[in-house]
């Protein structure tokens, strides 16, 4: 008998893209979160000051949509397609929560090139996590999250693999 409490789950994916100014870039770019989950993006705002490239705080420099539950692991699927369903194990963080990029946003089914708008790659970063994790997030009572419950890299490694059927590679 396995414990549900246990089983590790997809909790969100949020999908980015990061422009670096404002302006029609962004408003492109929004085009295409848009095209591609179906959802409305919301704008992503610089928290800090770079004059090297240019960015001021509480400029607007992207976009980005979250996903969750089925809808999340939907979106995984065709990204993991695009990606020939392999992984690098650099993409995966300690508590194994996992990202990687896509080249072009053509290569999603059903997505034609525009002249108008042109090429944009995106960022998809996905959180997972076991059932209880909101005792940590919570705003009355809040506790930490016990060691055993907490996900590892290799679990998070081995649940890609199960789950969506994907290469980790070295």
């Amino acid at each position: 008998m396995t414990n549900k409490m246990m089983d590790i789950r997809l909790e969100k994916a949020v999908i980015n893209i990061g422009v670096g100014d404002a302006g029609e870039r962004l408003i492109k770019a929004e085009k295409v979160l848009q095209m591609v989950t179906g959802k409305k993006p919301i704008r992503t705002i610089a928290k800090t000051t770079n004059r090297d490239l240019g960015i001021r705080e509480g400029m607007q420099i992207g976009c980005k949509v979250t996903l969750r539950r089925s809808e999340a692991e939907e979106f995984v699927k065709k990204a993991f397609w695009i990606r020939d369903n392999r992984i690098a194990n650099y993409s995966f963080d300690t508590e194994g929560n996992f990202s990687f990029g896509i080249q072009d946003y053509t290569d999603f089914p059903g997505m034609k090139y525009d002249p108008e708008i042109g090429i944009f790659g995106l960022d998809v970063t996905t959180a997972i996590g076991r059932p209880g994790r909101r005792v940590q997030k919570r705003k009355i009572m809040r506790t930490k999250l016990p060691k055993h419950h907490r996900v590892t890299k290799k679990e998070g490694m081995q649940f890609v693999k199960s789950k969506f059927g994907v290469e980790v590679v070295d």
